[in-house]
C-alpha cells in the first residue's frame, strides 16, 4: 500500500515515568493479601448460627442395610446405627384371646320427627288435662241440677246435662289422641326412645337439645353379633379417631341400602358427627379370636396389599401379608399362625420398606 506524500507517520510517546517489573509484582502481592485480610475478618465476624451451618467436612456414615433372600422372602438386615437412623421402633405382642369387632355402617339420623312427637304427645297431654278438669266442672253442675228437683226447670237440668255429656266425649277424644301419639312414637322409634318421648326423659331431652346424636348401626346383611355390646366405635372421617357410641336399643327399621340388622345407639354431640353423615362402625361381638394385635400403625400398603414387618432374627425384618378382610379388635388386626411372642415393626415400616425396595434394585443391578 502507497503513503500519500501529505501524510505524516504517528508517533507513540512512551510515558512519562516508566515502573519496573519486580515492582508491579511487589504491589500485585500486597493488594492479595489485603483483600485476603478484609476478606477473613468478614468471615470472624459473622453470626455464629451461620458459621456453623457451613458445610462440614466430616462426611456421612455409609448406608450398611442389606437385603437378602431367606426361604424365598426378602429380609432387610438392619446395623444398629442404620436403625435407629431410619426410625425403626419394635414391640413384642403375644398371642391372646381377642373379641372379634364387625364392621358395621352408621347413619346420623334427623330427629326432627322426634322432637315433633315430643311436644306432640306433650301438647295432647295438656288438652287432656283440660277436657279432664272441664268435665268435673260440667259433671258437678249436672248434679247440682238435678238435686234441686222441682227448684230446676227442665231446661236448666237439660243444658248441664248437655254441657256434661260434651265434656265427657271431649276428654275421650284427648285420651284417645295421646293413646294414638304414644302407640307412634313407639311404632317408629321403638319402646325405649318412644317410652322417652312419652315421658319426655333425660334421653329424649339430650336428643333434642343436640347434646346427643342417634345413629342408626347396621350390619351387613346376614350378620348379626348376639347381644348387642353397650359400646361400638364410630371412625370420624377424615382421620379415621375413634368414636364410642352408646347402646339404646334395637332399630324398628334397616337401612334400605344394606338391609341388614339394625340398632340405635348415640354418640355425643361435641364428638364432630352431625345428622345426615355415614360412617363405618365397629361393633364388638360375643365371639373370640386367638392371634397377635397388629395396630393399624404397623400396616403398609405395597402393590394392592397390606403388609407389615417382624422381626425373623436380630436386627433382620422381614414384610408378612396382612388381610385386611379378616378379624378385628379394639382397632387391630388379630393374625393367626404367628409365634406365641413376636416382635413387629411398630413405627418406621415405610422406611423398612423402601429400605428393601431400594436394596432389591441394587441386588438386581449387581446381577446384571
Amino acid at each position: 500500500m502507497r503513503e500519500r506524500p501529505d501524510e505524516k507517520p504517528l508517533s507513540v510517546q512512551a510515558p512519562a515515568v516508566s515502573e519496573s517489573r519486580p515492582r508491579r509484582v511487589l504491589r500485585t502481592l500486597g493488594t492479595l493479601v489485603v483483600l485476603g485480610a478484609v476478606a477473613g475478618a468478614a468471615i470472624w465476624y459473622l453470626p455464629a448460627h451461620l458459621r456453623a451451618a457451613a458445610p462440614a467436612d466430616k462426611p456421612l456414615p455409609p448406608r450398611v442395610s442389606r437385603a437378602v433372600v431367606e426361604d424365598g422372602r426378602s429380609i432387610v438386615k438392619l446395623a444398629p446405627a442404620e436403625r435407629r437412623q431410619i426410625g425403626v421402633e419394635t414391640v413384642t405382642l403375644r398371642t391372646a384371646q381377642h373379641r372379634e369387632e364387625r364392621q358395621a355402617y352408621g347413619a346420623v339420623l334427623d330427629l326432627a320427627r322426634v322432637t315433633d312427637l315430643t311436644n306432640a304427645y306433650a301438647s295432647a297431654k295438656a288438652q287432656l288435662l283440660t277436657a279432664q278438669a272441664r268435665l268435673e266442672v260440667s259433671r258437678s253442675a249436672y248434679q247440682r241440677a238435678k238435686a234441686l228437683g222441682p227448684y230446676a226447670t227442665a231446661v236448666q237440668v237439660e243444658t248441664a246435662e248437655g254441657s256434661f255429656r260434651t265434656d265427657e266425649a271431649s276428654l275421650a277424644a284427648a285420651e284417645s289422641q295421646l293413646r294414638t301419639l304414644a302407640a307412634t312414637a313407639q311404632q317408629e322409634w321403638g319402646a325405649v326412645i318412644g317410652r322417652a318421648i312419652v315421658e319426655r326423659s333425660a334421653l329424649v331431652t339430650r336428643l333434642i337439645e343436640r347434646e346427643r346424636f342417634l345413629v342408626q348401626v347396621t350390619l351387613p346383611p346376614g350378620e348379626s353379633v348376639g347381644t348387642p355390646p353397650a359400646t361400638a366405635y364410630a371412625e370420624l372421617p377424615p382421620q379415621s379417631a375413634r368414636v364410642p357410641l352408646d347402646y339404646v336399643s334395637p332399630a324398628t327399621r334397616t337401612d334400605q341400602r344394606i338391609q341388614g340388622l339394625s340398632y340405635f345407639y348415640t354418640v355425643a354431640g361435641d364428638s364432630g358427627f352431625l345428622p345426615g353423615m355415614s360412617s363405618l362402625v365397629f361393633v364388638p361381638s360375643a365371639r373370640a379370636v386367638a392371634g397377635v394385635a397388629v395396630p393399624e400403625d404397623a400396616v403398609v400398603h405395597w402393590q394392592g396389599g397390606a403388609w407389615f414387618y417382624r422381626s425373623v432374627g436380630p436386627d433382620a425384618f422381614a414384610r408378612h401379608p396382612l388381610n385386611t378382610d379378616g378379624p378385628m379388635s379394639d382397632d387391630t388386626f388379630v393374625v393367626a399362625g404367628l409365634p406365641d411372642e413376636t416382635e413387629i415393626v411398630l413405627r418406621g415400616a415405610q422406611a423398612l420398606l423402601s429400605e428393601e425396595m431400594k436394596n432389591q434394585i441394587r441386588v438386581s443391578g449387581d446381577d446384571d
